[in-house]
């Protein structure tokens, strides 16, 4: 099982991949980065997406319906991932669930002209549940 640095440089596979960074979303803090950084600073862009990753996971809109019968709501965080495009990029923010009361997800940055977003998405995925975190 792959620990942070294993998963980065697999992540930078990916056609396209310009820079990937784990990150806690509740603090802000990069566990571990790879590659570039869209504004240039990994810590910077790291506490921006931790802020649109709370902005996602805070949202009772993206939440599953209770389940009318148990009323219970599935395990947090509710959403898998966000995606955002831009004109020449894609960013995908992937939820990793952990055995520990944490809130981490993956940034990939990907170029929008040579990257595939649903390859990066299902490696993401992959990548994502067998990632050892300690």
């Amino acid at each position: 099982m792959p620990g942070i640095e294993e998963c980065l440089s697999d992540a930078m596979t990916l056609p396209g991949a310009r820079g990937a960074a784990i990150v806690d979303w509740s603090s802000g803090l990069a566990l571990g980065t790879a590659g570039d950084a869209p504004g240039g600073e990994h810590e910077v862009t790291a506490v921006e997406a931790a802020e649109l990753a709370r902005l996602a996971t805070e949202q009772t809109a993206f939440r599953p319906p209770v389940d009318a019968a148990a009323e219970v709501r599935c395990a947090s965080p509710f959403v898998e991932d966000v995606i955002v495009t831009t004109r020449t990029d894609f960013h995908v923010l992937r939820f990793i669930e952990t055995s520990f009361d944490g809130s981490v997800f993956l940034h990939l940055w990907l170029d929008r002209h040579e990257g595939n977003l649903a390859l990066a998405r299902l490696r993401l995925r992959s990548l994502a549940t067998e990632l050892v975190l300690v």
